[in-house]
């Protein structure tokens, strides 16, 4: 592990000079400077005056981040269907709820709609894989076929509908999270 470029780093992500960390930690500058270029190691006791100061202790700073997850797999899908509503929903990303936007596959039978969205703070966009919908926003209403993409601000009432004779299919991604 290089102890020097990873306290470079937390001191940099708290917006702190060397300077600044030095004078928050009875060290100099110069020894800041030396420990973050790997010139020299810091004892156990100045490492943690160090890392309080940096807002973290000596567990979290030698603890190994785990690598964010990047596929997600078909077998991870989770499906859920509303036969009132007419639709089923698959949710391609697992626990996006926690992430700044959330992907979905939606299909809409013949005269089915999504849920009725009230107005929120976010964005909605969607690409129309088949079929035909009819996004309603607010008072409006605007065919989308398929290959056609939708996109607005969720600041009105909105929701799709499907009144063709077969079945549509949707990517729909909502940002911040809201399905």
């Amino acid at each position: 592990m290089d102890i020097g470029s990873k306290i470079k780093s937390l001191r940099i992500l708290n917006g702190l000079t060397q300077e600044e960390l030095a004078i928050r930690t009875d060290l100099t500058k110069g020894f800041i400077s030396q420990i973050e270029r790997d010139l020299t190691s810091p004892s156990i006791a100045t490492l943690m005056d160090i890392l309080e100061a940096l807002g973290t202790d000596i567990r979290k700073f030698f603890s190994e981040s785990k690598e964010p997850k990047v596929v997600y797999r078909k077998d991870e899908i989770v499906s859920s269907e509303n036969e009132k509503l007419g639709n089923t929903i698959d949710w391609l990303i697992s626990n996006a709820q926690k992430n700044s936007m959330e992907p979905i596959l939606m299909t809409l039978k013949y005269g089915g709609t999504s849920n009725i969205e009230k107005p929120h703070q976010g964005e909605e966009f969607g690409y129309v894989l088949s079929g035909s919908v009819y996004v309603c926003l607010g008072e409006n209403q605007y065919k989308v076929n398929k290959g056609e993409s939708f996109y607005f601000k969720s600041d009105q009432e909105h929701y799709l509908k499907n009144n063709s004779k077969r079945n549509a299919i949707i990517l729909w991604v909502s940002s911040p999270p809201s399905f």
